[in-house]
């Protein structure tokens, strides 16, 4: 009775896997922050990314993380960059079995951190960084992601993105934007993973959102919609439902919410010391963050929650 009555329920379809992909290394690399989740080679990620998809999983994230970086996070944009041989791998192998989407920033590819050009003043320069943006997303396009997702939280992005991939003729790559990105303190175990540490012990607070601010977040959704955003994102999730419920009431574009790395592993250091039922307290996150509003779920639970509803171990 409770299933026939359920109001919310949550499929293997409405996930989407990060997944991490490393130029220097021969084998997957654990990342100790993040229980379960690796620094794939190209190999492994063409294995994995089989495997996600079937098990049902229809889409992923590549995130990757250079053997050099420099000012200028070049292997952001260089066809030759992970990142962009690693979707040519997935679109040989699968076609268009699941959706390849690219995130679009340069941190994990700045020798400092920052998610674009630094000034003089060793702030980072919007408009400058707009270039860059424009270069990375002709790049993934041009390699075969089908979906862009800039997150760097830059004034214009989209606008400059949506501009370059239509002159070029990628007018069906959509734009997954980080619309409402916070400058949230959970994202610890993600910089691990993809190597970066901010210069000078700096922060993003300059470009990132406010997290006492919800209806900055709107704001910045519009502007996003305004210039051509397919998809808007809410990153984290669930510090943040009121943001996301607020936007899926709003929009008439599909919203998605980042479950992010500390969030994930909040959940993993619990379970680990006995403390939670650490399955139940992950279906009971994904759920909430669908029951606010959420059609997509970017999660590293995406692989845990195929394995175990495709075996029938899982309430749903």
């Amino acid at each position: 009775m409770r299933d026939l009555v359920a109001e919310t329920r949550i499929g293997v379809g409405d996930l989407v896997a990060p997944l991490f992909v490393r130029e220097d290394i021969a084998d997957p690399q654990p990342i100790l922050s993040l229980p379960g989740v690796v620094q794939h080679t190209r190999a492994s990620l063409r294995d994995e990314v089989s495997k996600l998809a079937n098990l049902g999983v229809r889409s992923v994230i590549l995130f990757g993380i250079p053997a050099a970086k420099d000012p200028l996070g070049s292997g952001a944009y260089d066809p030759q960059g992970i990142v962009q041989l690693a979707l040519g791998d997935l679109r040989d192998d699968l076609g268009d079995e699941i959706v390849v989407m690219a995130d679009l920033c340069v941190d994990e590819y700045t020798d400092h951190g920052h998610c674009g050009i630094l000034d003089a003043q060793g702030g980072v320069d919007n408009d400058a960084t707009l270039e860059l943006y424009s270069k990375a997303a002709l790049a993934q396009a041009a390699a075969g992601a089908q979906v862009v997702a800039p997150s760097g939280m830059m004034d214009g992005q989209v606008a400059a993105i949506r501009s370059t991939l239509d002159a070029s003729g990628f007018h069906d790559v959509a734009i997954m934007a980080y619309a409402a990105k916070y400058a949230s303190a959970l994202y610890g175990p993600f910089r691990e993973a993809v190597d970066v540490s901010i210069a000078g012990g700096g922060n993003r607070k300059g470009y990132q959102q406010d997290w006492r601010n919800a209806r900055e977040a709107q704001l910045e959704i519009d502007l996003d919609l305004g210039e051509g955003a397919d998809i808007v994102m809410v990153k984290p999730a669930l510090a943040y439902l009121d943001v996301i419920a607020e936007a899926a009431a709003r929009v008439t574009v599909p919203v998605a919410a980042y479950h992010v790395s500390g969030e994930y592993a909040m959940i993993k250091a619990a379970a680990e010391r006995g403390w939670i039922d650490g399955d139940a307290v992950a279906l009971e996150h994904l759920t909430a963050i669908k029951r606010a509003g959420a059609d997509i779920i970017l999660t590293y639970f995406t692989c845990w929650f195929a394995e175990t509803a495709a075996a029938g171990t899982i309430d749903i």
